[in-house]
């Protein structure tokens, strides 16, 4: 479970809100947040799988009203696993790429094709200036100190410019197009490196959590061994101070607690990181003894998985700290989120570090592995909801209905690897794998406690882990009755009701667009 909710939002996703909600400041209501809604709902969820020993679909035979609930967590993690897949693919490609010195995009090389606007520093503007007669002249800055002459205003023109990261993410390894509509052709060393991710993945599963149960033990470690060497390797190099500042140094400002924006970040960033709502809790638990202590094991994975968060913003901005102080450049201009961190920023940060190849190596394996454990408990959770629903046809038939599903996954999976496949990843993202899953669990909580009954439900679990005081039990009521489902309620109409979001996904003169527009 600890290697399930560990994952992405761990890296790119949580030193990147912390810094830009107040630094030291976010942990306030990001610890409010874990103790509000995630952890009763993770509590909530791996109780109800041990209890019933049954998937996400057969665990609703408690209340069958809420089925269809269990098979649209099936479809959101069915989505999910295929669209996910697609960054274990781009990580490989990464990976197999860092085996070169100098590292591809550590320069703008001609032989993967770097354009005119490609540099790694940025290039100057231009000067539309006004000579006599009314002749114009474009010049540029060298022209106007020499002649002592100054831009007028409004008159400036600036030369498009790109970092060889970025040029060689969009144009090596995605090739991508100008806008969704142009799908292109398949990136086929991509499609390669997803077959190779497939083919992993379905290897580890091919006894089930008999055998992922054994590759995890790799998979959910090495991440943290790769962390703490680039944690002491980033620390050691010169202007790391500055990232370290700028995350959660001094540099926190508790102003911005007033924002609402800030604990709306915090709450679903906790939902999302402990993986509550899509089902996988639910079919993970399924294979727990009746009686294992499921209430310490909740208290154990969510704190681990919150401070692994935190421990990784410490790796990732001394390194960007220290591209800050190489380019001498503010540390917001380096910092970026999602796909930008992990594929431009910091692949960028590294190929500045002596020894830059084996940095990458260690970075981008860790980056498969994290993904790796996420593919383990989804694809898990759907073959889980399979067997409950066909025991008798599929049980002695877990490997074929492994390879099968890896293949459908796989060719289903080839959208996102097309030329235009960057738009549709963030495409269903947002629209088939976001705020939805805050509805499934907060008609998790309806069901459960309202339908099924709170007291019944706590007399389920006492039968799994013995008699608890009134006391131990008052904490669990107010949050599954009361405070949890307000917040989800909250959290679902924020992230519902901004207007004019829409997937505008094009690229336009160098820059990219991948943006919900609020114009």
């Amino acid at each position: 479970m600890i290697g399930y909710a560990v994952g992405y939002g761990n890296v790119w996703r949580f030193p990147y809100l912390a810094y830009k909600n107040g630094g030291g400041a976010f942990l306030i209501p990001y610890t409010l947040m874990l103790a509000l809604a995630g952890i009763p709902m993770f509590f909530l969820e791996s109780s109800f799988g041990q209890f019933a020993s049954l998937g996400p679909v057969a665990v609703w035979k408690a209340v069958p009203m809420f089925q269809g609930l269990g098979i649209s967590m099936v479809i959101l993690i069915a989505i999910s696993n295929i669209s996910y897949s697609v960054i274990l693919a781009h990580s490989l490609y990464y990976l197999f790429s860092s085996f070169q010195s100098p590292l591809p995009w550590a320069d703008c090389f001609s032989w993967w094709g770097a354009d005119e606007t490609c540099s790694r520093t940025p290039k100057d503007p231009l000067c539309n200036l006004t000579l006599d007669h009314g002749y114009f002249e474009i010049v540029n800055t060298t022209w106007l100190h020499v002649n002592n002459e100054t831009c007028p205003n409004g008159s400036e023109i600036y030369v498009p410019h790109q970092g060889p990261s970025e040029q060689y993410w969009d144009k090596v390894v995605l090739r991508r197009t100008s806008s969704i509509d142009e799908t292109g052709e398949v990136v086929w060393h991509l499609a390669l490196c997803l077959f190779l991710a497939r083919l992993i993945v379905g290897a580890a599963l091919s006894k089930g959590i008999k055998s992922s149960g054994k590759v995890v033990y790799f998979t959910a470690t090495f991440p943290y061994v790769v962390l703490i060497i680039l944690l002491i390797r980033g620390l050691t190099l010169e202007g790391a101070y500055k990232g370290i500042e700028f995350y959660i140094g001094s540099q926190s400002d508790f102003s911005k607690l007033a924002d609402a924006e800030v604990w709306k970040d915090a709450a679903t960033q906790i939902f999302f990181s402990i993986s509550v709502g899509w089902g996988s809790l639910i079919a993970l638990s399924s294979y727990n003894k009746f009686h294992n202590n499921c209430c310490t094991d909740t208290i154990i994975v969510c704190v681990a998985n919150c401070a692994t968060s935190v421990f990784a913003g410490f790796a990732i901005f001394s390194v960007l700290g220290h591209m800050a102080h190489v380019q001498d450049k503010p540390v917001p201009e380096v910092v970026q989120s999602g796909f930008g961190l992990v594929f431009i920023a910091y692949p960028e940060a590294l190929s500045h570090l002596p020894w830059a190849p084996l940095w990458s190596i260690l970075f981008f394996l860790m980056l498969f592995t994290l993904g790796a454990d996420t593919q383990f408990g989804s694809f898990e959770t759907i073959t889980t909801a399979l067997l409950d629903k066909y025991p008798k046809f599929l049980r002695s038939r877990r490997l074929y209905l492994t390879t099968g599903l890896c293949f459908v996954f796989y060719f289903l999976g080839l959208l996102f690897v097309t030329e235009a496949g960057i738009y549709w990843l963030n495409l269903v993202d947002y629209f088939c794998t976001g705020w939805i899953v805050i509805i499934t669990a907060l008609l998790e909580l309806i069901g459960i406690n309202w339908i099924y009954g709170m007291n019944r439900f706590i007399k389920d679990i006492e039968m799994m882990i013995g008699k608890r005081t009134w006391i131990f039990w008052l904490w669990w009521r107010a949050c599954w009755m009361f405070i949890s489902p307000c917040l989800l309620t909250k959290i679902s109409a924020a992230c519902t009701s901004a207007p004019d979001w829409g997937p505008y996904l094009k690229q336009h003169k160098g820059e990219r667009y991948c943006y919900r527009l609020r114009t």
